[in-house]
């Protein structure tokens, strides 16, 4: 079942930079910071409310993020709906058709992760996430 929103990913070009804002200036705690390498990025989660931002810094220049961030600039990039049974959502969204971009979960910085492709529902792109913690 889907729970709430785990989180709200933003790509932004400089980490520091972007924590002058959101933990300085808005005075989010930052709950994570880490180097995610098969991806690609250096990720942190800010926690807000019962949910979180998460700012994504390409590390490297061949990765999904990096080339989001050369064609679109910095902004959101997805959000991320936590469930407390991945397997079942991706068995659901696979039953229905759904076209995903992960059909297996893999792990992620929110725990076992996958996504949904941004052209199965109105052009957002979707995380799904099965907290380990």
């Amino acid at each position: 079942m889907i729970k709430r929103i785990h989180h709200i990913s933003i790509v932004v070009r400089d980490m520091e930079e972007a924590f002058l804002f959101y933990r300085d200036a808005l005075g989010l705690p930052l709950h994570k910071i880490t180097i995610l390498e098969d991806q690609g990025v250096k990720a942190a989660l800010l926690p807000l409310g019962g949910s979180e931002i998460e700012l994504l810094e390409p590390i490297r220049p061949d990765t999904g993020i990096a080339r989001f961030l050369e064609r679109r600039g910095e902004g959101l990039h997805h959000i991320c709906l936590e469930t407390d049974d991945i397997d079942r959502e991706l068995d659901g969204l696979n039953a229905r058709d759904v076209q995903l971009i992960d059909e297996q979960p893999r792990p992620g910085l929110a725990g076992r992760v996958c996504f949904v492709h941004p052209g199965a529902h109105h052009g957002v792109l979707v995380e799904l996430a099965q907290p380990t913690e």
